[in-house]
């Protein structure tokens, strides 16, 4: 591979460093803008390292770059003047736009599929198979998502970002999908962990939530109480108090 092409796949491969939190964090706001604030150093100290590491497989690397510029091409309306001759596919090292998110992921989803399938115990197709689960998500396939995003809590190292990452995932996919029990038992798993390394005061309010949903007054009150003893400075307390003042009126 070209220096000019290397140098460019370890720039791409630092942005989507920060694009794995963004993934989490977009559909939700400010809700859950701060949930995974503080994995975003790790997020980027593990990506830089994953960047500037000679790997052998090349091929992998060029694939997993194209589908990467193919998933964040931007989006532009056709009654915006920009999108006026913009290519609506993306090849490496160069850019494009969609006229549509739907659109978009209709090129993007292949290929990130081909790469995680192609290299599925590689770094490159841990990250197309996280970006594939997020993509599945995005259109509504909820049930492809939740797979793929088990998948790569499976193959991923347990202790890193992308196996936070995608357990995370997991559960929101669940509970979006109205998968209730699953998405409970989900949040509960990663709730009853305490790992330092997980949102727990965001994880306890998403298990709060599941419980409202499902109709569980008396465990969402629990919870939700829980997280405002434990966490009572967390960003998520004022959520947590309205959500208890729903319950009790």
């Amino acid at each position: 591979m070209k220096r000019q092409e290397r140098q460019h796949l370890r720039e791409n491969e630092l942005v989507h460093g920060i694009n794995v939190v963004r993934d989490y964090v977009a559909p939700r706001g400010r809700q859950v803008g701060m949930v995974v604030g503080a994995l975003i150093a790790v997020a980027v100290i593990v990506l830089a390292v994953f960047a500037i590491r000679q790997r052998g497989n090349t091929k992998a690397e060029a694939a997993l770059a194209e589908a990467l510029v193919a998933y964040n091409a931007r989006v532009v309306p056709p009654s915006d003047p920009e999108a006026a001759d913009l290519p609506e596919s993306a090849q490496l090292g160069s850019t494009g736009t969609f006229a549509t998110e739907a659109a978009k992921m209709r090129v993007a989803i292949p290929k990130l599929k081909a790469v995680a399938d192609s290299y599925p115990d590689k770094e490159s197709g841990i990250v197309a198979r996280y970006h594939l689960a997020g993509a599945l998500a995005s259109v509504g396939r909820n049930d492809e998502a939740i797979k793929e995003f088990a998948e790569v809590v499976r193959l991923a190292p347990k202790d890193s970002v992308y196996s936070r990452m995608a357990r995370l995932g997991q559960a929101d996919t669940q509970a979006r999908a109205g998968q209730l029990d699953a998405a409970i038992a989900s949040w509960k798993q990663l709730a009853d962990e305490n790992n330092a390394d997980l949102p727990a005061d965001a994880i306890l309010l998403e298990l709060g939530r599941a419980y409202v949903a499902k109709g569980n007054t008396a465990e969402a009150k629990k919870v939700l109480t829980e997280l405002l003893d434990k966490h009572p400075t967390s960003p998520y307390s004022t959520d947590a108090k309205t959500a208890l003042d729903n319950l009790k009126g």
